[in-house]
């Protein structure tokens, strides 16, 4: 399904990153991961070469340390990879976040902007340099936003985390209408309650209060949502723009 194609995979190192990266390369994609976290980034390049090697015939995957909220280490990131493959990322899937949780009056300005940073700011900055790169080159190329549901419903002692998720929702729907003229889609997918490292933290008895509110009656898992951005990522979404794809349980 994505033979051909080459993917930037942004906070690869875990979760919903790691399963789409798992799930790009599954489908025939050269896939390029990024993350702050040099050990995660390993293990993700080693699940990585067992599960794309038969695929791409010889081609290896790469690994990058990447501080998305660092707009220059993005932009030479982009012109690095142009230069060794000869071509800008065809499919780029932001999943780089990071959550900073406290009730409102506890927050401090730095857990606010620290999470808007990398979350919404990291975001614009990758999708910037992405669609420049495919611009200049005449490509086109498909961008996938990881948002949450508490972008759109808001959620206790995460005021921070929430803004920074409906900021990524407008930011892809503003970018759809500039960039679909020029063969570029960009869409979200916005997961609900996933079992991923984000959510290992909570409490049980929270965990167990989300649960009798999604109708699937689970949390969902990275795999899950990996598959919903592999779809968009691939040719079969093509008159797909600017869309936001809840994968939720009915949440």
């Amino acid at each position: 399904m994505l033979a051909g194609k080459l993917a930037l995979v942004t906070g690869a190192g875990s979760g919903i990153g790691r399963a789409a990266a798992l799930t790009l390369a599954r489908e025939g994609a050269k896939v390029i991961v990024t993350d702050q976290s040099k050990p995660k980034l390993d293990e993700t390049l080693k699940q990585l070469t067992i599960t794309g090697s038969k695929k791409l015939k010889g081609d290896t995957h790469t690994g990058i340390i990447l501080d998305v909220s660092n707009a220059e280490s993005v932009e030479e990131t982009f012109k690095n990879i142009v230069k060794q493959h000869s071509k800008a990322p065809n499919v780029v899937i932001n999943s780089a976040g990071i959550t900073r949780d406290s009730f409102l009056l506890a927050m401090t300005q730095e857990m606010f902007k620290t999470v808007v940073d990398v979350n919404l700011t990291g975001t614009y900055n990758v999708v910037k340099c992405a669609c420049t790169e495919l611009t200049e080159r005449k490509q086109d190329g498909s961008i996938v936003n990881i948002a949450s549901i508490v972008g759109q419903t808001g959620n206790l002692a995460q005021v921070n985390y929430s803004a920074s998720k409906a900021g990524v929702e407008a930011l892809t729907k503003s970018v759809a209408k500039e960039m679909g003229k020029f063969g570029i889609r960009c869409n979200a997918v916005v997961p609900g309650f996933i079992d991923s490292p984000m959510t290992e933290l909570m409490p049980e008895k929270v965990k167990k209060l989300f649960v009798t509110r999604i109708p699937i009656g689970r949390m969902g898992t990275p795999e899950e949502v990996a598959e919903v951005i592999v779809f968009l990522a691939s040719d079969r979404s093509s008159y797909i723009n600017g869309a936001s794809i809840l994968v939720t349980g009915g949440l």
